[in-house]
């Protein structure tokens, strides 16, 4: 086990390296902020100073080393923007990112696996079609059609939600569900297909022909192995909401990790940018470190394999 978290450990630390290294050299290729930085106008002089100021004059590796240096200790610099340090900056919207990610996770589990274990269960009756469809046209649905759409009807003709913003729960209510839409639509398409697969096993008819109660069987047997790529499926979407759920947090002007780095883009605030897509790419590998060691307890033969 320890030499499987080990290596583990290893490959995580290489995909985030891999993150950084690109994202660094992709950030050269927007352009010169000290340009953006600097009134329209500015003499060649004022622009090589700023340049000079910010570190941008010096040889393409040599920035890098620097970088990376830095980068390991948590300093990404300061944002040409906001005049404060990147990741105090890129931290100060974890919350609201996080808040609409979770709930949304949350919301899409619940909805989606009840759909999912009815549609499994019902196979070939009306209301597998009935589930079936919503899941299908929920998963089809532009994020930012169903928000605009959510906005109208509940934030404008009936008055009931605010239209954007944030700071109290009326606010996370549309962007939240929008977002579990998708979600849950994914978990229930996913689960059905995974309960069906394992409701066909020897095992299966074994513990139905020893007696046990269906609902030993659905929980113990049925469930607990169909979670596995349920799991997976619930890691990369975590990841996807906490990296930031860009049109949504648009659409809802929700001031979300997502908006800012895209801010940042537009602003060629490269700090900000490395700090925002570093601290993504922690989080998509720090989730899926955890659910590999949650195999483990779901089936014990990948336990054992290790």
């Amino acid at each position: 086990m320890l030499g499987f978290v080990l290596r583990r450990l290893g490959e995580s630390l290489l995909a985030v390296w891999g993150v950084v290294t690109i994202v660094f050299f992709v950030t050269r290729i927007l352009g010169d902020p000290a340009a953006l930085l600097l009134p329209i106008g500015a003499s060649a002089q004022d622009i090589d100073a700023l340049r000079a100021q910010l570190g941008l004059d010096q040889p393409l590796m040599l920035q890098y080393v620097q970088f990376l240096v830095k980068a390991v200790q948590g300093d990404f610099g300061t944002s040409f923007q906001h005049g404060r340090d990147a990741m105090q900056v890129v931290l100060e919207r974890l919350p609201a990112t996080a808040t609409l990610a979770l709930t949304a996770i949350a919301l899409g589990l619940v909805i989606g696996g009840i759909a999912g274990s009815i549609a499994a269960l019902k196979r070939g009756k009306t209301i597998e079609f009935i589930v079936m469809t919503f899941a299908l046209l929920g998963q089809a649905t532009p994020v930012f059609w169903l928000g605009i759409m959510l906005i109208l009807f509940f934030g404008v003709n009936l008055g009931w939600l605010p239209t954007g913003g944030y700071g109290t729960l009326s606010h996370l209510i549309l962007p939240a569900f929008t977002l579990a839409v998708f979600v849950s639509a994914s978990i229930a398409r996913l689960l059905r297909s995974s309960m069906l697969e394992i409701l066909q096993e020897d095992y299966i008819r074994t513990a139905k022909a020893k007696g046990l109660l269906r609902h030993t069987v659905f929980v113990w047997h049925v469930a607990r192995n169909a979670l596995i790529p349920v799991v997976t499926m619930t890691a990369i979407l975590t990841g996807e909401l906490l990296g930031g759920s860009v049109v949504t947090e648009t659409v809802f002007s929700w001031p979300g990790i997502g908006r800012l780095i895209i801010q940042a883009i537009e602003a060629k605030d490269f700090p900000v940018i490395q700090a925002g897509i570093t601290l993504i790419a922690v989080i998509f590998v720090l989730i899926n470190f955890l659910v590999d060691l949650l195999y483990g307890v779901l089936d014990p033969r990948i336990r054992s394999a290790r």
